[in-house]
């Protein structure tokens, strides 16, 4: 029987989304339907961006843009290898081969100086991860992409509401691709959605989320059935009320960590950009002494849940080895060796913030 009393993530539903969704179920019409509609355009309006294209998972999100931005066999795509393998397994789907650059050690995110060198007549675009709820340098990442002509994906599946140089994460890039599953930082149980401001791109992300049809029956293109229901949207419309409450409770939360664990021997806190908004999907330190799996097995032990993120970089998985993709990005490796995730949460008290920031630190004096 688990111990942990403070989990690594909890989804905070309230009376408003359970209120959305029963109406929703009144109305028999729990397919697709107005309230996606109505979410999509509020979910932009929040990001900054003109058109939003909802459908049912992070992951679907991904291969819609860059199906939308016209990647396809014999392309490549250049992203990072320190992230969920979603990341990189949307752009195997379209026929397109994952190009790893890697990561600065400080922010986890993508490190622009490491793009241009992979940079081939088959590249056509870049995808960085806003990773932890922090964006990428997406000044320097469009500078390069602009340079070369390529398309610029974010994958801010894990950083709803974080700004880089005073703007919103999901208007940074062509297309922006977010997450809605339970434990990002809004929900619609599963779900996904697509911002743009490009119209041409928001329309052929609709066709590919629908069969390949613009219109009922008529279609243009080899499309998918990732829809979004209306049930999922109505979580989503009321959970878009609360999401700056959400983030503000996870800043504040991580402020009170950091101060907690700042002078901790062998442990780095999590950096924040000057010039960006972090929002803590994840509060994650990386350790440097004794083995970090020693440090998660003392943390759990005191009660304290925790998140390995990510713990292998994606060229040394297994199917990646067999599809005889590669790649060399040692500040990833070092980062996927000795990263670990803490709880950082919109429902943790200030006791519970404690027990973090003591197991933390019986971990460190335990450990040499």
């Amino acid at each position: 029987m688990s111990n942990i009393k403070v989990p690594i993530a909890k989804p905070i539903i309230g009376e408003e989304e359970i209120e959305n969704v029963v109406e929703v179920l009144k109305s028999g019409m729990i397919a697709q339907g107005p309230r996606v509609a109505e979410f999509e355009q509020k979910f932009a309006d929040w990001v900054g961006a003109k058109y939003g294209i909802a459908v049912n998972s992070g992951t679907a999100a991904l291969h819609v843009a860059l199906l939308s931005c016209g990647i396809g066999e014999g392309d490549e795509v250049i992203t990072t290898p320190f992230t969920f393998i979603a990341s990189g397994n949307a752009i195997l789907y379209t026929g397109a081969k994952p190009v790893f650059a890697d990561i600065d050690l400080k922010t986890y995110t993508m490190d622009p100086e490491s793009i241009e060198a992979l940079i081939n007549e088959n590249t056509k675009a870049i995808l960085p991860v806003q990773l932890y709820g922090q964006s990428a340098n997406m000044e320097k990442i469009n500078a390069v992409a602009e340079k070369h002509g390529l398309m610029v994906i974010e994958d801010a599946a894990q950083a709803h509401g974080a700004t880089c140089s005073g703007e919103k994460v999901g208007s940074l890039g062509d297309m922006a691709c977010f997450s809605f599953y339970p434990t990002k930082n809004m929900t619609t149980s599963e779900g996904g959605i697509i911002t743009t401001n490009d119209e041409e791109l928001a329309e052929m992300a609709k066709i590919f989320r629908a069969h390949g049809a613009s219109v009922r029956y008529h279609h243009d293109a080899v499309g998918y059935n990732f829809r979004m229901t209306d049930i999922s949207a109505a979580i989503g419309l009321a959970q878009l009320d609360k999401i700056d409450e959400f983030n503000e409770k996870r800043i504040s939360n991580a402020a009170y960590l950091n101060e907690g664990l700042k002078d901790v021997d062998g442990v780095v806190t999590p950096y924040c950009a000057y010039d960006s908004k972090h929002v803590y999907h994840q509060y994650t330190i990386r350790v440097e002494k004794g083995n970090r799996d020693d440090w998660v097995d003392i943390i759990n032990e005191c009660g304290v849940g925790t998140g390995i993120h990510y713990p292998i970089p994606l060229y040394n998985q297994p199917i990646y080895k067999s599809l005889g993709i590669t790649g060399d990005c040692p500040n990833a490796e070092l980062a996927a060796d000795n990263v670990i995730s803490l709880p950082v949460h919109p429902a943790l008290t200030k006791e519970d913030l404690d027990l973090v920031i003591e197991a933390v630190k019986k971990a460190s004096s335990e450990l040499a």
